[in-house]
């Protein structure tokens, strides 16, 4: 899929767009007021890549929402947000419009549980990226409990089983509820609960509050 701005992708896909709920408005307009009128775009964009494949099946959700989020900019968190390690909820990544490997894989993991993939089915899974020689995460899913997860990158657009990834070394994985220590490319050992991530806690609270945060770069100016 090229890489289309997304002011430009928001106008082609209007046409043919779902009606958005009164929920759906109120964040694109909470999102406009808090960042302007081409993020308010981009959320649009996004509610319509939601909306027009909920009845999908599952290879073309994915697919979407991998092709979808992989356009935005790649940035490091201390350059956008001014904090070593920050993780941006949807609204925030599609409302500053860049983000690092952290909020890619968060947006495409929300953007598939709604469009109801199953929690049980899904992983964000913290992995060391060996050719770069730094920390990554990548979004995990698996079509049976057994089955060997696809990963949903921003590195590499395209959606592999992990056992076509050498490049990246699983370290623990998690979801809604479960927390995972990996020690394999499948589906590792459980380790407690998710609530133990702090900066999974702290990202949940903001996203169900709508609460936002300026960054130090604006990209649409």
């Amino acid at each position: 899929m090229k890489r289309v701005a997304f002011w430009v992708l928001a106008l082609l896909l209007s046409a043919s767009a779902i009606a958005l709920t009164d929920k759906e408005s109120k964040q694109i307009n909470t999102i406009m007021q808090f960042y302007g009128e081409r993020a308010g775009k981009r959320v649009t964009a996004w509610r319509n890549i939601v909306n027009d494949n909920a009845s999908q099946d599952i290879d073309t959700k994915l697919r979407e929402v991998n092709d979808f989020f992989n356009q935005l900019i790649f940035i490091d968190d201390i350059k956008l947000w001014g904090k070593e390690d920050f993780w941006a909820t949807p609204l925030e990544f599609l409302g500053v419009g860049a983000g690092d490997c952290e909020d890619f894989s968060i947006a495409k993991y929300f953007s598939l549980r709604e469009l109801g993939v199953a929690d049980n089915k899904l992983r964000l899974v913290y992995v060391k990226a060996l050719e770069l020689n730094q920390f990554h995460m990548v979004v995990a899913y698996y079509p049976t409990p057994s089955s060997v997860p696809l990963l949903l990158d921003n590195l590499d657009g395209d959606i592999k089983p992990a056992t076509k990834r050498p490049d990246l070394l699983p370290i623990y994985s998690f979801n809604a509820s479960k927390l995972w220590l990996m020690k394999q490319k499948g589906q590792g050992q459980l380790a407690g609960k998710a609530s133990r991530l702090s900066l999974w806690n702290d990202l949940r609270q903001r996203s169900d509050r709508i609460k936002l945060n300026r960054p130090k770069i604006n990209f649409d100016e």
